[in-house]
């Protein structure tokens, strides 16, 4: 009888290569980065080269002038030897009644526009009826487990197959993923960077600038209803002190004219 082969685990990282990693990615030298976090290059150094290891508090000033987000903040920390610092509720926890309150009335107040709550990797929370009309045109498999806004965009089965100025389109959204992905380093968002530019046409698209426009670019919509043109607002929580917090964002879709609008209160009626 064969014995199962053991799973081996990879090695926690050190938590002088994440110091490295994050200072490398936000491209700040050893100087700079010392000279703003108050230490000097060469206990910088020390740490990076694992020869130290830092305190809670030089790892916070740390990750705070690299500006490392609080889930990866607490990765640094046990890495270090150290408890997490910030939590991380979900969004139906007690605590979050309020903010769950808050986002929903915000939902509800744009109606008849869509508006969406996101969370990290771009999936929908929170939509408001609007928003779930646009979403009732994706194909089932585009709308399971949940709603990503950056795969219902450019699948070709998705409102891809609906969007008027795609070639504009589609290098503003990968544009917007990739700023994302360099943020946040994410292996998530990685691999979903990678599904969307295999879908037809989109590694083209992103070494595309968007062509020339007013004010802002928008998204051109030829639906089974009428024509639309939206823009969009995207905001987040100004002082969270939580994971879920600082992770989640709100998007905001207005019409770009007065023919849009009266699709946009179609859609909603309907």
């Amino acid at each position: 009888m064969m014995s199962a082969t053991p799973t081996v685990l990879a090695p926690p990282p050190a938590i002088g290569d994440l110091v490295q990693q994050w200072r490398k990615r936000r491209r700040i030298s050893q100087m700079q980065l010392a000279l703003d976090a108050g230490l000097s290059t060469r206990h910088l150094s020390f740490i990076e080269t694992g020869r130290s290891r830092p305190s809670p508090e030089v790892l916070i000033a740390i990750a705070g002038r690299l500006e490392v987000p609080f889930r990866e903040r607490n990765v640094m920390l046990m890495a270090a030897g150290y408890a997490p610092r910030y939590a991380q509720k979900s969004l139906d926890a007690p605590d979050m009644r309020p903010v769950h309150s808050a986002l929903t009335r915000l939902l509800d107040a744009h109606q008849p526009y869509p508006g969406l709550v996101l969370d990290r990797h771009w999936n929908v929370v929170l939509a408001n009826p609007a928003a779930m009309a646009l979403a009732s045109l994706l194909p089932e498999f585009l709308r399971t487990p949940a709603i990503n806004i950056y795969r219902a965009s450019l699948h070709p089965e998705g409102l891809a197959r609906y969007t008027r100025n795609l070639e504009d389109w589609a290098p503003h959204l990968l544009a917007s993923l990739r700023r994302t992905l360099e943020n946040s380093g994410d292996p998530q968002l990685l691999a979903l960077e990678a599904e969307v530019l295999a879908y037809p046409g989109m590694q083209e698209a992103s070494c595309r600038e968007p062509g020339e426009h007013g004010l802002l670019i928008p998204c051109h919509l030829d639906l089974p209803m009428g024509s639309l043109s939206m823009f969009s607002t995207v905001t987040s929580f100004g002082t969270p002190q939580d994971v879920t917090l600082q992770e989640l964002c709100i998007e905001l879709f207005y019409p770009a004219d007065s023919v849009s609008e009266t699709v946009m209160r179609s859609l909603a009626a309907a």
